[in-house]
């Protein structure tokens, strides 16, 4: 039998994880729909980009012994030559609803109905349901825990937000992460060393009463060959102990160079020449000139990660 489950799964918590555990259980092979981009958008004030959400989550299913697909949808029903063919859809109580929706739509095609299973929504902490919402907002931990260490990021773009939830999840293991709006103090395209001062600012103006805070700045660097793209991170804590480490640079193409010296940003240069206006809220310019090799959150990783090795030791 096939079995399917399907969400945005913004943040992959422990809610999610027991439907696809379930659909596992009940199921000889599993298809597991996430929603793209424009679906995610049209639903939520907020989405984290899909290729985020959907590297964590084939993370998560190579942990399972059952053979696996996952599919993109735009809806609730997903693409009908994949999922037609299932038996089973695992829901939580909240969104069974949903299911009898989908069951009706089939009906309407004179495709067989799918056995609903709905089970429990788990709760956090504080009693309400545990939600990518709520952990995105850093009310708690990606487990529901309100007692872990609070680490503030001083952005709220969502790559370098959840470049530093990984990277802080590996060492710490609970972590809640809060993002914060906070000024940069440097210009809007930093170059040279000023991209270190960006990152200093931010954690500076970010850590407010959290254990750590991590400011991260992306700047040009002009070079005998050409204009290179280097990362800093700043980690400050309460205590008042800085550390930064700085991430692998690539270089930018001519054409992309000569923009920017003549005054535009690298966001501004690439959407003049790729078109694509939000490219450093998704994949980041190193994603689309590497064709998807490497991605922003990949190198703000290890910006971050540099930025803790002075540290490690002591932990």
């Amino acid at each position: 039998m096939i079995s399917v489950v399907a969400g945005t799964f913004n943040i992959l918590h422990e809610g999610h994880k027991r439907l696809i555990r379930k659909a596992f259980d009940i199921g000889d092979e599993v298809i597991v729909g996430i929603t793209t981009d424009e679906a995610a958008l049209g639903s939520r004030i907020e989405s984290i980009p899909l290729y985020i959400r959907k590297k964590e989550l084939e993370s998560f299913l190579t942990t399972m012994s059952k053979p696996w697909e996952i599919v993109e949808i735009n809806d609730m029903y997903g693409p009908r030559e994949k999922i037609d063919p299932a038996h089973i859809l695992v829901v939580s109580e909240e969104t069974a609803e949903n299911g009898e929706k989908v069951n009706r739509e089939r009906s309407s095609r004179g495709v067989r109905p799918l056995e609903i299973v709905a089970i429990p929504l788990l709760n956090a902490y504080n009693n309400d349901k545990i939600s990518s919402t709520g952990i995105m907002k850093g009310e708690y931990s990606r487990s529901g825990n309100g007692d872990a260490i609070r680490v503030a990021v001083g952005s709220l773009n969502r790559v370098k937000v959840e470049a530093a939830r990984t990277v802080m999840e590996r060492i710490f293991g609970n972590v809640i992460i809060i993002p914060t709006d906070v000024k940069s103090g440097v210009s809007e395209q930093p170059k040279e060393l000023e991209t270190r001062e960006g990152a200093i600012n931010r954690a500076v103006s970010a850590l407010g009463d959290n254990d750590m805070s991590i400011g991260i700045e992306a700047g040009v660097f002009s070079t005998d060959d050409g204009l290179y793209d280097f990362q800093y991170c700043a980690i400050l804590d309460k205590s008042g102990n800085m550390t930064i480490g700085v991430g692998p640079g690539f270089r930018y193409p001519d054409d992309v160079a000569e923009l920017v010296s003549k005054g535009m940003t690298v966001g501004d240069a690439i959407h003049r020449l790729y078109g694509d206006p939000d490219i450093g809220k998704k994949q980041g310019a190193v994603g689309l000139l590497s064709k998807g090799l490497l991605d922003r959150k990949t190198l703000t990783e290890q910006s971050i990660t540099a930025a803790m090795i002075p540290r490690m030791m002591d932990l």
